[in-house]
């Protein structure tokens, strides 16, 4: 059996020039209060998705969701992208889903928000879906009036549960049993 080429499958092939350097490193480098979420991606058969693309979005401590430019800074020689410079906060991120279907974004945790806001790229999918990772450990986590209107298992969906110390981890399931909620925006 041979293998089909990239001219033979179908996209799009998110991990060609979407991904960039410290993609993941929302948090200016060495900052005390970062926080990690880590997870895995999943299809509908509970199989890691190895080419998954994350973006994450959400306000800064403070509650500002104007962010800051600074995450595709191109190399003025090569022209090529250098990634981050690791001091600004941007709000922004975006990740890859390595071979075993895992990511890895660091952050700060947000201000007015108990969430983050993820935008999910795979195969196989039309178009990308819109989820939360909410850190149960935020002060306003209790209170947020889309995780009051859902079930538990729903609810439960959208956790981003505590490890231990300053990690959280966010697993997301495409379709299935576990299935992540997804949100509608009209």
């Amino acid at each position: 059996m041979t293998l089909p080429t990239p001219s033979q499958t179908v996209g799009p092939f998110y991990g060609y020039a979407l991904p960039f350097p410290g993609g993941g490193d929302i948090a200016p480098a060495g900052h005390p209060d970062a926080v990690t979420v880590h997870g895995r991606v999943f299809d509908g058969e509970g199989r890691p998705i190895p080419d998954a693309l994350l973006e994450f979005w959400q306000p800064d401590p403070a509650g500002s969701r104007t962010g800051r430019p600074g995450s595709l800074r191109r190399d003025p020689v090569t022209g090529g992208f250098l990634g981050r410079h690791g001091v600004d906060f941007t709000g922004f991120g975006r990740v890859a889903t390595d071979a075993d279907g895992h990511y890895t974004l660091r952050t700060l945790p947000p201000g007015g928000a108990p969430y983050l806001s993820v935008c999910v790229f795979a195969r196989g999918l039309l178009h990308h879906l819109f989820t939360r990772a909410y850190l149960t450990d935020h002060p306003l986590y209790g209170g947020d009036p889309l995780l009051a209107s859902l079930d538990g298992a729903r609810r439960a969906s959208l956790e981003a549960v505590r490890e231990d110390g300053r990690t959280h981890r966010f697993d997301i399931h495409l379709q299935g049993e576990k299935e992540t909620t997804f949100l509608v925006f009209d």
